[in-house]
């Protein structure tokens, strides 16, 4: 078992499933620590007595003893009996915690904190902002009067507030002023001496165009450092004062590339901030047109764009104005390829919006015909219910993806028809089979796209033939597909878009027949998902996959053989209770029983095993149930599983997604004939 330890914060301790390790009481815990901040060297037993009591006690180094015995059995459950430790170890007099470098938090904050000075600011920017989330207090909170702690704390904390100035200097850098103000300002007012922590938010506010918020600051530091401290601000202080009141031109973003554009945005961002008012109606809309933008950018963007969505369509129905809550709504035309919603829960809030907001435009008719000018807010209302309804049972997605369909090609709009294709492509998985339906709207999308600019609708398109051509097994396509993909996702900075050709690739592995290979892959591409901001499509989706990988290149991958799934088959390691299969635990579950023998319950979870949902996965969760079914010999449900998968014989299972594969559905089709014979 991998252990990872925390000391940024109360000193912790997690295992490889994220679960914390039980450490028992304040001494257990003060060993440990000891042991870390000694940075794998050896501390001698007469040492860890003199640290843990100011007066220590007859039979303090058993008492030591038994705290480190504790500890071992904490941190190593599954240690043989008088089995050597490997992680808390004995040498000569004393005791070791042999840690690996990034198994604890702090050391890695050191060297992420170095490594991002050595990398270009965006990437440098991404590495501060993860290394600075992983503190959850101070460090070796519980220990700050201990002396053998004191100084480790000291030079964390000293780290943690140069990581901080560290991340404002390279968003001035990149000309991201009013994002670095914030927290400078919760900054100097928590640490009122770091002369160079008023320097620079001076110099955001200045660059924010907001000089007299920048010298109103300078002045503040001046009295602060006076009244709390009884020292005059340092030369770079006063020189930044003087350097505003005179507007120094090295004030300004340093030229080079992307520096005028980043110093055009924070002017107009400047000058749009006082000339438009709050309340107005347009700030809404440019807001809306941000979040587009930033969507597709990965990420915190991605999370942001999501929730300050739902804020802006509740803005705009406060106002009570129909036409521009329809803009709100409408104007979030960002491109969409999995079919799972990050968030159910606001997805209906935002198909119910639309909703609200289709019945209260005036003159729109029952059908959408065409009247009253509302025929493009019309479209854009039903295409958003078509791609919110997603992965529903919901007959309301299908019918607005056919009427947005309808009425963006009698508008003759190409970007409103390449919005309302993206909804149809959403509900075209009312039954298994349809690739070649998708294929065509992916087709569709690229031609209409590249003739008209449409980047990110090209890019759909591309992704969208990607998993068709892969469902129909047609992988010399897919990969042209691909590889146009990460082209024009390079080219016009969308890194979402590599998330889905590093899967395919992933999966291209596993097609080939490179098990072991493919399974690295799938890590690595897993890892690349965590911070994307698209739990729809990253949860539960690396065990599924490793699943699907292990069924595939089964030794005896044969679903009428009852016995291919003993418990040391393919599936060891993902049948602990502990993994965590997110929203396809309902149609894992009775395989996974089956591989551990436990045939009576694998079948009674089949009964209650419902129809997949409506999307990429439709047939490799149908293949599932049909494996699970033979082998637990439900014949009900054999049934069921062959009747939903005989439209879909031709292709591979689960290949559409582009992401995993059960092999030709076929296959399974075969296996089920025979054992309902």
């Amino acid at each position: 078992m991998r252990v990872e330890f925390g000391v940024l914060g109360p000193v912790a301790a997690w295992d490889d499933g994220g679960d914390a390790v039980a450490l028992k009481g304040p001494r257990h815990r003060a060993v440990l620590a000891r042991l870390i901040v000694a940075r794998r060297r050896v501390v001698p037993v007469t040492d860890l007595v003199e640290d843990l009591w100011d007066d220590p006690p007859p039979g303090a180094v058993g008492a030591v003893r038994t705290f480190v015995a504790a500890l071992r059995r904490a941190l190593e459950p599954d240690r043989p009996p008088r089995s050597p430790a490997r992680l808390l170890v004995t040498v000569g007099p004393g005791y070791a915690l042999r840690a690996e470098p990034d198994a604890v938090d702090a050391w890695r904050f050191e060297r992420a904190v170095a490594a991002a000075a050595t990398l270009p600011p965006e990437d440098g920017l991404a590495r501060l902002a993860e290394a600075l989330g992983w503190w959850r207090g101070p460090a070796y909170a519980g220990f700050a009067d201990q002396d053998w702690a004191r100084t480790e704390r000291s030079r964390l904390a000293e780290l943690r507030l140069h990581a901080v100035e560290r991340q404002a200097e390279v968003r001035l850098t990149l000309g991201r002023d009013a994002e670095a103000v914030p927290d400078l300002d919760a900054h100097v007012t928590e640490h009122p001496w770091r002369e160079d922590a008023w320097r620079l938010l001076a110099l955001a506010l200045y660059r924010a165009g907001r000089q007299g918020d920048a010298l109103a600051v300078l002045r503040r530091a001046r009295t602060l450092l006076a009244e709390q401290l009884g020292v005059d601000p340092g030369p770079a202080l006063r020189r930044m004062e003087t350097d505003v009141l005179q507007h120094a031109d090295h004030l300004d973003l340093p030229s080079g590339p992307g520096s005028a554009a980043a110093r055009i945005w924070a002017q107009t961002a400047a000058v749009y901030d006082r000339t438009v008012t709050s309340g107005a109606r347009a700030r809404l809309e440019s807001t809306v047109s941000m979040l587009r933008s930033l969507a597709v950018t990965g990420g915190t963007g991605l999370e942001a764009a999501r929730r300050h969505r739902l804020a802006a369509i509740a803005a705009a129905e406060e106002l009570g104005d129909a036409d521009l809550t329809a803009r709100v709504i409408g104007a979030y035309d960002v491109p969409a390829i999995w079919t799972r919603s990050d968030d159910p829960r606001q997805a209906a809030r935002v198909v119910a919006a639309a909703e609200r907001t289709l019945a209260d435009l005036p003159e729109a008719t029952g059908t959408y015909g065409a009247t009253g000018g509302h025929e493009v807010a019309c479209t854009r209302l039903l295409t958003t219910i078509a791609l919110e309804s997603r992965g529903t049972s919901s007959p309301r997605g299908p019918e607005a993806a056919r009427q947005a369909e309808e009425l963006a090609r009698r508008l003759d709009d190409p970007a409103l028809l390449a919005f309302a294709l993206n909804g149809v492509f959403m509900q075209t998985f009312e039954r298994a089979g349809l690739a070649p339906q998708r294929d065509r709207i992916g087709a569709e999308l690229v031609t209409l796209s590249a003739r008209h600019g449409l980047i990110t609708y090209q890019v759909l398109g591309h992704l969208i033939r990607l998993q068709a051509r892969s469902a129909l097994a047609d992988f010399a396509a897919a990969d042209s597909h691909a590889a146009e993909v990460d082209r024009l996702a390079g080219r016009h900075e969308l890194p979402l878009a590599r998330v889905f050709t590093q899967w395919y690739r992933a999966m291209r592995l596993a097609e080939t027949g490179r098990a072991s290979v493919a399974e690295t892959a799938y890590r690595d591409a897993a890892a690349r998902l965590n911070g994307a901001g698209m739990p729809g499509l990253e949860h539960g989706l690396l065990p599924l996959a490793l699943l699907c990988l292990r069924l595939r290149h089964a030794p005896a991958d044969r679903p009428d053989d009852r016995e291919r799934l003993a418990p040391a088959d393919p599936l060891s390691g993902l049948g602990d209770e502990r993994v965590d299969w997110g929203p396809y635990r309902p149609w894992v579950r009775p395989v996974v029983l089956l591989a551990q023998g436990r045939r009576a319950e694998a079948a009674d979870a089949l009964r209650d095993v419902p129809d997949p949902p409506r999307d990429l996965l439709l047939e490799a969760l149908w293949c599932l149930i049909a494996r699970a079914a033979i082998g637990a010999g439900d014949r009900e449900t054999m049934r069921r599983a062959h009747r939903a998968l005989g439209p879909a014989a031709a292709e591979l299972a689960g290949a559409g997604s582009g992401l995993l594969t059960l092999g030709p559905v076929s296959r399974h089709l075969a296996d089920l004939a025979a054992a309902l014979r």
